[in-house]
């Protein structure tokens, strides 16, 4: 395949799919590489969830699982995106593409580099901008959210999440043990604090707040003690929130679109 101006983004996680949306309502030719068992919270957006399931809607744009680069032109062609598991990139170089953003989220660089086409962005820290990155994106929260660095660093990771009502960090849920998680509560249903949401391997997984079950691992992902298993939105009356993308991935998806067409990088 030649350079047509394509897009490859790394991560089909909930901010970076609100990033994809925003560059296929553009009319930009976006393939998203995953890997094997993405770990999505807020799975309700997450084009990511088209590993298993084959296909994801995100407010009514489809993502649609393909098992080789060569099949990204017959999924283009039906106005959909293509998906596929390429955890390292390699498919990158067939692909040629105008640009790479890194929208893993992992706080750190699973291996994303310059080299991998004319123009690449990073999403959050873990990336230095002019050094592994053409450019990084703020992440975090607050006056800064959205800011595009083209030389340095994203905020470092506070491990802190933002505040919503007033709560912060209670809203988010841990596991409690490893193992396989077995889900009581589906996203968007009404939970009290103390309500059993979950159990995983036999432990009981209580909501640590009254609100709306935001989003919560995928039923059977085997999960390890510690980890973010799901969110809790305070407040009942943005249930509908649970089904669109965040005010937070949608600025960072400008910020994305800023550098592309600032960069000459033009829709198809």
């Amino acid at each position: 395949m030649s350079e047509e101006n394509i897009i490859v983004v790394r991560g089909g996680g909930d901010l970076a799919s609100g990033v994809i949306h925003r560059l296929y309502r553009c009319g930009y030719k976006v393939l998203i590489l995953e890997s094997e068992r993405p770990s999505a919270i807020r799975r309700e957006v997450s084009f990511c969830e088209a590993v298993y399931d084959g296909e994801a809607f995100v407010e009514g744009v489809l993502s649609h699982k393909i098992e080789d680069v060569s099949e990204c032109d017959r999924v283009w062609k039906l106005k959909e995106i293509p998906l596929l598991v390429d955890e390292t990139g390699k498919s990158i170089s067939c692909l040629k593409p105008a640009a790479v953003i890194d929208g893993i989220l992992a706080k750190r660089n699973l291996g994303t580099s310059e080299e991998m086409a004319p123009l690449t962005i990073a999403l959050g820290p873990g990336f230095t901008a002019g050094e592994d990155v053409d450019y990084v994106i703020e992440t975090q929260r607050g006056h800064d959210l959205g800011r595009i660095i083209e030389e340095g660093e994203a905020a470092p990771n506070t491990g802190i999440p933002g505040v919503i009502a007033g709560v912060g960090k209670e809203r988010v849920i841990h596991s409690p043990a490893s193992g396989s998680i077995k889900n009581l509560a589906e996203i968007a249903d009404y939970v009290e604090k103390g309500q059993v949401i979950a159990e995983v391997d036999g432990v009981s997984v209580p909501a640590s707040i009254t609100g709306v079950l935001r989003g919560i691992i995928r039923d059977g992902y085997i999960v390890h003690k510690g980890m973010k298993i799901a969110d809790i939105d305070p407040r009942k009356e943005q249930k509908k929130n649970c089904n669109t993308i965040s005010d937070k991935a949608r600025c960072i998806a400008g910020s994305v679109v800023e550098i592309l067409l600032s960069e000459g990088v033009l829709p198809v």
